[in-house]
C-alpha cells in the first residue's frame, strides 16, 4: 500500500505534533518524496483509515494500540531529524 497521508500526533495536537509535521515534510523533501499529505493532530484523532502512517513520540506509543505496527512510527526523540528520516525511509521502502 502506497503512503498518501501521514498524521503526526501529540497529546494536544498543537506543540510537538506541529514540530514533527514540519520535520516530516522536510525529511520527505530531502528524500525526494512528493505527493504525501502531512498533517498534525491530537492523539485522540488516530484511528485506522484516518491516515496511512502515524508518527508519535515514544511516550504516546501505547495509546495507538488499535493501529497496525506497519502503520506506526514511534520516535525515541521527537527532535531527532535523522531518526525520523531513517524511519520514514524504512516505511517508504527507500
Amino acid at each position: 500500500m502506497a503512503i498518501q497521508k501521514i498524521m503526526c500526533a501529540c497529546g494536544s495536537g498543537l506543540g510537538s505534533s506541529l514540530i514533527v509535521r514540519m520535520n516530516t515534510e522536510e525529511a520527505l523533501k530531502e528524500l525526494g518524496v512528493e505527493g504525501i499529505e502531512v498533517l498534525h493532530s491530537t492523539i485522540s484523532d488516530i484511528a485506522p483509515g484516518v491516515a496511512d502512517l502515524f508518527v508519535v513520540g515514544g511516550d504516546l506509543g501505547d495509546f495507538i494500540d488499535g493501529v497496525d505496527e506497519s502503520q506506526k512510527i514511534i520516535l525515541t526523540n521527537l527532535l531527532d531529524k535523522e531518526e525520523l528520516k531513517g524511519k520514514l525511509k524504512d516505511h517508504l521502502g527507500l
